[in-house]
């Protein structure tokens, strides 16, 4: 069977079932989620085991250090995967929505209300996490899930989809709403960015090359998710004692993640006092420095190398970041607009007019003021779980939860009345 037939199957087995989701409540949307968390819970031994599988794989591989730690599934991971489940289901139901409401002169109701969009298709890379959180809210909102994760996370992916489905079998929901596309064989991820008319939305989740692919190859419709460069700029008004844990929480916190910062800036005027203390903090933490000359110039003992042009477009996803001094709000803005991937860019001030202006002048999905790019989460924003972060402007922009995933449906409701 070619990987078109396979896709095209798994998509129309998928909308079949997609039925069950269209006539369960909210209630018991939300109850299919709690089953599938507790389930979690309880097979976790199960789960681990086969991210174990996975991990082997990835060590005799030797894949980078950035894409084991995404790929890794510990006790406290596997129980934070179904802890946003969990938050997930206590969320507003997003379907029957009424975003507005009139009556026309003819007597006619018009309403307009949200609804699924119907079959949604995931590609991502690495992170079986993703494969939770995708189907939950995908489940939440109305839509059946096709999840294409990468051979990578095989072992993982797969046990999680069938403890999924599982869970649904005590439920009103059909199982076959939630679909496992084969990853060992390439073609399925092509396969499944063609399937328009089968597939209705496809969301790519991943590395810069993969998001690129996604876009510039599928002909079904596609929210961008983007890659994350990230910038923390800290102005001379800045509260520096409030800058140096907000310049290590972005980078050292979680570095493999997009919202982690990779370039540092800070202005001319507290360059010299706070240059070799950001640099030894950063040291400290086992961040590898790359910095303009200016900043070269004020190391002192600190290792640094000199930056390239390429290393300030680099999404690092490793304990690795940018340094460079700016004159001005106006000036930080300027690099990250030639430099950055429009997702979250932060600003440590004291000034809030200063403040204002960055965020004016930053075109990205989130600013950040005195506090760090971590917070550009779905789950740390209040959404439960997150299907992604959209550095696009069309449908949907930062953090995707519930109500990303739904569109609209107009509802027209007469009494007889024909056009003339």
């Amino acid at each position: 069977m070619s990987a078109t037939q396979i896709v095209n199957g798994l998509a129309d087995t998928a909308r079949a079932a997609a039925r069950t989701l269209s006539v369960a409540t909210g209630a018991e949307r939300s109850g299919a989620l709690n089953a599938i968390a507790d389930a979690i819970i309880a097979r976790s031994a199960e789960i681990i085991a086969a991210n174990e599988e996975d991990m082997v794989r990835a060590r005799a591989a030797d894949i980078n250090s950035s894409l084991q730690d995404r790929l890794l599934l510990t006790p406290a991971r596997v129980e934070g995967i179904a802890n946003g489940a969990r938050q997930v289901s206590q969320l507003p139901d997003p379907l029957g929505i009424t975003l507005r409401k009139s009556t026309l002169p003819n007597g006619i109701d018009l309403e307009q209300i949200t609804v699924p969009f119907g079959v949604v298709g995931m590609v991502y890379e690495a992170r079986p996490n993703v494969t939770v959180d995708a189907a939950v809210i995908l489940l939440m909102s109305g839509n059946a899930a096709l999840l294409r994760g990468s051979s990578s996370a095989a072992s993982s992916n797969k046990i999680l989809v069938t403890v999924m489905r599982d869970a649904l079998k005590s439920t009103k929901i059909s199982p076959d709403v939630i679909q496992l596309v084969p990853s060992d064989d390439r073609d399925t991820v092509k396969a499944l960015l063609n399937a328009r008319g089968k597939v209705d939305l496809v969301i790519p989740r991943g590395s810069a090359s993969l998001i690129r692919m996604v876009v510039d190859e599928s002909s079904v419709p596609t929210i961008e998710t983007g890659a994350g460069v990230c910038h923390v700029f800290i102005d001379e008004f800045a509260d520096l004692s409030k800058a140096v844990p907000i310049i290590i929480n972005s980078k050292v916190q979680r570095p493999s993640v997009c919202n982690a910062a990779e370039t540092l800036l800070i202005h001319s005027s507290i360059a010299k006092d706070f240059v070799p203390v950001a640099l030894k903090a950063l040291h400290d933490a086992g961040v590898v420095l790359h910095v303009d000359a200016q900043v070269l110039a004020l190391a002192d003992s600190i290792p640094v190398t000199a930056a390239t042009e390429e290393n300030w477009s680099t999404e690092y996803g490793t304990l690795e970041i940018n340094v460079a001094i700016v004159d001005s709000v106006d000036a930080a803005s300027e690099h990250i607009a030639k430099y950055g991937t429009q997702h979250t860019e932060a600003i440590v001030t004291e000034d809030k007019a200063n403040a204002k202006r960055f965020i004016a002048l930053s075109d990205c999905a989130a600013v950040m003021v005195n506090t760090s790019t971590r917070f550009t989460d779905g789950e740390q924003m209040g959404f439960g779980a997150e299907i992604g972060i959209s550095n696009q402007k069309l449908h949907a922009r930062g953090p995707m939860g519930l109500e990303a995933m739904t569109t609209t449906t107009w509802i027209v409701t007469g009494d007889g009345q024909i056009r003339s």
